[in-house]
């Protein structure tokens, strides 16, 4: 791992593993408690496209279960509070490669990622 990746995840792991503020429902309903979930990833190699995946995959499920809803009118806000809340961590979590899968699976411009030795 390289000692950039090794600063930025204890970090990480501190501010970004609390995933998901849930934007719209937390300014409609401010007596409401915001919901969140934390999402592991000290498991995964970050450093690979297959880690980076994953930690995406865990990140994306984490978003559409916090902002998940039962009362019908709520539902239209359900998909862009996910969106949000995975865009939120994955800011807070800077990591380049996942930021540019990211870009790549909601069709932003990014480059391909790549394994590199």
């Amino acid at each position: 791992m390289n000692s950039n990746i090794k600063t930025r995840i204890p970090l990480a792991l501190a501010t970004a593993i609390s995933l998901a503020w849930v934007w719209g429902a937390s300014n409609a309903f401010a007596d409401e408690e915001v919901r969140s979930e934390r999402v592991k990833f000290q498991d995964l190699n970050v450093e690979t496209p297959e880690g980076v995946q994953a930690l995406y995959g865990r990140i994306h499920a984490a978003a559409r279960r916090v902002c998940s809803e039962t009362d019908p009118a709520l539902r239209e806000a359900e998909s862009a509070c996910a969106k949000k809340a995975e865009g939120a961590a994955i800011e807070k979590l800077n990591l380049s490669q996942l930021t540019a899968y990211y870009k790549i699976k909601t069709g932003g411009r990014a480059q391909p990622l790549v394994a590199a030795r």
